[in-house]
């Protein structure tokens, strides 16, 4: 009996560590999703990860195939870029605010990630952190406006499989259990 208490327990304790996400709505002429996680680290540190975009963004969604060429520049009119080779360069997104009220950061970036950038969409991604009694909350939204003839509706599980996976590296680096 006592074993079976012991793996319930460790059972929740996973899932309340463990990211939660999903898609909160999807129509052809848009779509939203939503992260969540606690992460055991101070609200100041999970900023300063966030920021280190470079370091748990995955290689296989950047252009150049290396996630160290990935910048990002924390105040408006910022850039989340990507730079290689002589003259080779992409502008993933463009940071619209950066915000600090009572204790809850906020990063908000406009952008169409990946095949969506040529669409046309209008893309709001939002981080925000804020503290929790056992570290910190983290949270991301996204999201993605068009024309409906676009059927965004049918892209919103493919994007919400590479942002769920990017999220979940971001937790997993902020936690230190990132490779």
């Amino acid at each position: 009996m006592r074993l079976f208490v012991a793996a319930i327990c460790a059972a929740l304790l996973l899932t309340a560590a463990s990211p939660r996400a999903e898609v909160v709505a999807a129509s052809p002429s848009a779509f939203s999703l939503s992260y969540r996680a606690e992460i055991a680290k101070s609200p100041d540190q999970v900023w300063s990860d966030l920021q280190r975009i470079n370091r748990w963004w995955s290689a296989a969604h950047t252009y150049s195939g290396d996630a160290s060429n990935l910048r990002l520049e924390p105040r408006a009119g910022g850039c989340w870029c990507e730079r290689w080779g002589n003259r080779q360069s992409v502008e993933h997104a463009r940071v619209v605010l950066v915000m600090e009220h009572e204790g809850v950061r906020t990063l908000r970036l406009i952008g169409g990630f990946g095949p969506l950038q040529e669409m046309g969409v209008t893309g709001v991604l939002t981080f925000t952190v804020s503290p929790h009694p056992n570290g910190a909350n983290l949270a991301l939204t996204y999201r993605v406006t068009g024309d409906p003839g676009l059927n965004l509706d049918a892209l919103a599980a493919p994007v919400d499989g590479v942002m769920a996976g990017q999220f979940a590296r971001l937790v997993q680096y902020s936690s230190g259990t990132l490779d």
